[in-house]
């Protein structure tokens, strides 16, 4: 059981590895969208847009509907945006480290020429 559940993270994380797909989710976050809607602030052509929602759909992380010959775009579950959400703290957290740490690389060193 514990494996089935690994592997199903692992599945959702896949899903995720693209700043596409990641992008998606951050738009839909905001509500539903049309898929020409997606296309114009990705800035991308409808063809990668689809392949982008097929992934994110086959995880079953986007639901859809169809109105007419328009298609429209929801995040299944809004616990993925809370998810991306702590991954955007942990993520400025760690930036901060770097900073700091790279701030200290760049002090003088007392006693150096």
């Amino acid at each position: 059981m514990q494996d089935a559940l690994r592997r199903f993270k692992a599945d959702i994380f896949q899903a995720l590895a693209h700043p596409t797909r990641i992008a998606i989710l951050e738009f839909l976050g905001e509500g539903e969208l049309s898929a020409g809607a997606l296309m114009e602030k990705l800035g991308m052509e409808q063809a990668n847009v689809s392949q982008h929602l097929a992934v994110l759909r086959a995880k079953q992380l986007v639901v859809n509907r169809k109105v007419g010959n328009q298609v429209f775009y929801s995040v299944r579950d809004p616990i993925i945006n809370k998810v991306l959400q702590l991954m955007r703290r942990y993520f400025h957290a760690h930036l901060k480290e770097a900073m700091d740490m790279l701030g200290e690389m760049e002090k003088p060193v007392a006693g150096a020429k």
